[in-house]
């Protein structure tokens, strides 16, 4: 799939993916877009040349039957009776050929659409999984979302019509021929009324982006509040928001509304255009064929396959209209798309990446820098180590920075300046797949995802036996309460696990770090939303859960790292104070303050050292 993704050089890069004003749902015809689309393209090539045969075929027989028809005209005005038999069973064969050809390239076409966009959304799925978490923290989930969806699915119609709109320029040019083959002054008077729809299109084409644009816009905006007010429901509700939400969004959904309508009377506009410029055009020939008839200058049949070949001449060219519009938002989408792929993938294996089998199970920061921005670091020159098998606490007010350190073990991040060891190598020189299966995290927020409670437990585990998962759901002490669930191990979880209470969630996410056996374990706040009650098997838990293991603590609560063997007081990115508690405490510093505190906190500890200042 990577080589799918770099098939040819990229357009441009970002940091991020614009904003929605910046994207504009036209762009012109782009070959570099051709050429690296072709790339998803090139393994259906088979599939897609069928179809573009079958097509051909449709196109031809389309065009030939108005001729057959009047061919069979004339056969029964010369009282040809043989020859209207014959004709007849050629006309059936050739409706059937048409008919057939028409099915064949309706489903290669869908076929080979569906096995495309596949290929797209899976190349973009594997992308989104690979790129840093600095791109991700920039970008807004919609925007990410409107280019999985919204623009994968304007290619998907590109795909499914692609194939229409070269039977469409055939079939054009093929009654052209004929009209031209058959009665070149009719076939000329017919052509006439071609200027006056390029004309046309002129006019309408500037007004139609306009508004186009203004639907789409308003159609995002709505959709925007809409997914707003739904995640956020519990808070609407507590402040009882609902009325004026409403106002709200009905106001945004009627200006959806009158964009979308005027969107749809311009997108419609080319229809009657089209029909009256057939019906001017039959006009004429009825008219000046007509005469031509009467005085036995011209054959019925002749005029029969003009007025049949008008009919139908025009279609393609209103079909070529509308196929111009999906081009063009095709080609914006295919813009954003490779945009999308072409986000460096930043953090990766380095060639001759090392694997961490067998190393012991150390940290060290050594003079670590780091910032989530240029020029503005979160981290101060930062230095430490983790013995094997120890267990170190990281403190200090939120902001501290206590949360980046564990994110750059887990090189979630590049650090700025300095290096980050873990089982003695540089991180940035060993495999993410080693690092990750060394390294586990619990944070505070715990994720799960759609499936069963088994299988949450063994998320990142998947040859993990049912005995393994009870026996890790029993040490920390959510195996009664998951045989209280409906179907137990099996209970299927809603959206996020919802349907969980929250210390729950975190007893389940435990028990699937528990389950992975990492010889390294972060702890992120894990225990700051469970009750006391819980906590206290909690801690029960952790004993047997850091047996063995080198462990990295974050935590508020001083009940939870006061058996450290190693305490770190983190303060704006700098460490202030480190040691075991009782050392700390002696200290009388930030620490003993704190821990004096009964009921304080890091925050308010900070503020009152703020004010004190």
């Amino acid at each position: 799939m990577t080589d799918i993704a770099a098939a040819a050089p990229p357009r441009r890069r970002n940091a991020n993916l614009g904003t929605p004003d910046d994207e504009d749902i036209f762009a012109a015809f782009d070959t570099r877009i051709i050429g690296r689309f072709y790339a998803f393209l090139k393994p259906h090539q088979a599939m897609l040349l069928g179809a573009q045969a079958a097509v051909l075929v449709s196109s031809l027989t389309s065009v030939a039957t108005p001729w057959l028809i009047g061919t069979i005209v004339n056969a029964a005005v010369a009282r040809d009776a043989a020859g209207v038999q014959r004709l007849l069973l050629v006309f059936a064969g050739l409706v059937s050929l048409n008919a057939a050809s028409n099915f064949c390239d309706q489903w290669l076409t869908s076929r080979l659409a569906q096995r495309v966009i596949f290929d797209v959304r899976r190349a973009m799925f594997a992308h989104f999984q690979d790129v840093a978490l600095t791109f991700m923290d920039k970008t807004h989930v919609g925007r990410i979302m409107s280019r999985l969806q919204g623009d994968v699915n304007a290619l998907q119609e590109f795909l499914e019509s692609s194939t229409g709109a070269l039977g469409d320029v055939t079939t054009l040019f093929g009654y052209a021929v004929v009209l031209l083959w058959m009665d070149w002054r009719l076939g000329l008077l017919t052509l006439a009324t071609i200027p006056a729809l390029i004309v046309v299109r002129a006019f309408w084409l500037p007004y139609s982006k306009a508004t186009f644009r203004r639907a789409r816009d308003a159609s995002s905006v709505a959709s925007g509040a809409l997914a707003e007010n739904i995640n956020g429901v519990r808070t609407v509700q507590e402040t009882r928001r609902e009325a004026m939400n409403f106002e709200l969004y009905e106001e945004k959904a009627r200006e959806n509304l009158h964009a979308q309508a005027a969107s749809a009377w311009l997108a419609q506009i080319m229809t009657p255009t089209v029909d009256v410029l057939t019906g001017a055009a039959i006009a004429f020939i009825i008219v000046v064929g007509g005469d031509e008839v009467l005085g036995g200058s011209l054959a019925v049949g002749v005029l029969v396959t003009f007025i049949l070949s008008v009919q139908r001449f025009f279609e393609p060219v209103r079909l070529l209209s509308m196929q111009y519009t999906v081009m063009q938002r095709a080609m914006a989408a295919g813009h954003r798309i490779f945009e999308v792929l072409d986000v460096p993938v930043t953090i990766a294996d380095k060639p001759g990446a090392v694997d961490l089998e067998g190393v012991e199970p150390t940290v060290v920061l050594d003079h670590v820098t780091f910032g989530y921005a240029p020029g503005r670091p979160v981290l101060h020159d930062i230095s430490l180590t983790v013995k094997p098998r120890q267990v170190v606490a990281l403190v200090g007010p939120t902001g501290s920075g206590k949360t980046s350190i564990t994110a750059l073990v887990h090189r979630f991040y590049e650090t700025g300046e300095g290096r980050v060891l873990v089982g003695g190598h540089d991180v940035r020189d060993v495999t993410l797949e080693s690092l990750g299966r060394m390294v586990g995290m619990v944070l505070q927020d715990p994720f799960l995802f759609s499936g069963t409670v088994e299988e949450n437990i063994r998320y990142n585990t998947a040859g993990a036996d049912r005995e393994t998962v009870v026996a890790a759901a029993r040490a920390v002490s959510a195996h009664d309460f998951i045989m209280r669930l409906p179907q137990g191990y099996d209970t299927p979880l809603g959206q996020r696990g919802r349907n969980l209470s929250l210390g729950q969630r975190q007893l389940l996410s435990f028990a699937r770090a528990l389950t992975a056996d990492p010889k390294i374990l972060i702890l992120d706040e894990a225990t700051a939303n469970i009750d006391s009650f819980t906590e206290q098997a909690i801690q029960r838990a952790l004993r047997v859960l850091f047996a063995g293991r080198t462990c990295l603590v974050i935590a508020h609560r001083l009940a939870t790292v006061r058996d450290a063997d190693q305490i770190i007081v983190l303060r704006d990115g700098r460490i202030v104070e480190q040691g075991p508690h009782d050392a700390l405490v002696a200290l009388g510093g930030l620490y003993a303050r704190l821990y004096a505190s009964s009921h304080g906190s890091f925050d308010d500890l900070a503020d009152g050292a703020a004010q004190t200042t």
